[in-house]
């Protein structure tokens, strides 16, 4: 994984009228292809059999772009006000573990948080916030039920570590529930969660590239490794991570 030479450099032309006409543009965007879901969810239980399956393939595909302008809607708003500072990253996790705590309660998984570091990480809070949140939904929602998430945050000589593994099964509801049958009800969205989950990965590993961060994916466990140096100090050096999830039979592309 290559580090930026620029850290947290910002392009001249990138402004806030910019940033405000792209909103608009993707608003714009959303509303007719919002009315297409509808009209494809109304019209699927009117279809034969053999069309039904045409029409649930453009369902999929509309969810699918529908879900990727809401990441770039929230990529803006993170990018909105974003100021060039350093900021404490214990808190920032806490409150975005707090955050998501409701999320991961539904799925019923736990993510315990171990904490002790005072580093600080060069990038805005709000790209931090969405980086980290993106991160822990991934493993969120690769976890089972009766998961457990645990994020260690330390700090060493060379900067600080963040560590995250799913691990052991916990008593509790739905724990026992075998991991297919959780899974049955949300069949037919199981690759759009896989689609929106790697560019979530994506657009956190780039955010976090341009901070002078190092991220390292773990498709076995899952889990991921964030290593920040210290300032001044030189990048951590990880090689390039697989993905979280295994490769698709027809993988997304995103970009050449």
């Amino acid at each position: 994984m290559s580090t930026s030479a620029h850290s947290f450099s910002r392009s001249p032309s990138w402004l806030p009228r910019d940033q405000e006409l792209l909103g608009d543009l993707l608003h714009s965007l959303s509303q007719p292809l919002t009315s297409l879901r509808c009209s494809l969810e109304l019209s699927i239980d009117e279809v034969t059999e053999q069309q039904q399956q045409t029409v649930s393939a453009a369902l999929q595909q509309t969810e699918t772009v529908i879900g990727m302008i809401q990441l770039m809607r929230e990529y803006l708003n993170a990018e909105h006000g974003a100021g060039e500072h350093a900021v404490a990253l214990m808190p920032v996790l806490n409150s975005m573990a707090e955050d998501l705590s409701s999320i991961a309660a539904l799925r019923n998984v736990r993510f315990p948080i171990i904490c002790s570091c005072a580093a600080k990480v060069q990038v805005a809070e709000s790209r931090l916030r969405l980086a980290l949140q993106y991160l822990i939904l991934a493993m969120i929602d690769r976890q089972p039920a009766g998961s457990e998430i645990t994020l260690l945050l330390a700090e060493g000589p060379a900067g600080a570590v963040l560590r995250a593994q799913g691990e052991r099964r916990f008593a509790g509801p739905d724990a026992g529930t075998p991991e297919k049958e959780l899974a049955n009800p949300r069949a037919k969205r199981d690759s759009i969660s896989a689609t929106m989950r790697r560019v979530r990965l994506a657009i956190a590993d780039r955010v976090l590239e341009t901070a002078g961060a190092a991220l390292a994916l773990d498709d076995g466990t899952p889990g991921f490794v964030l290593r920040i140096p210290r300032r001044g100090a030189a990048p951590p050096a990880i090689s390039s991570h697989p993905d979280l999830d295994p490769a698709p039979v027809s993988p997304p592309s995103f970009g050449s």
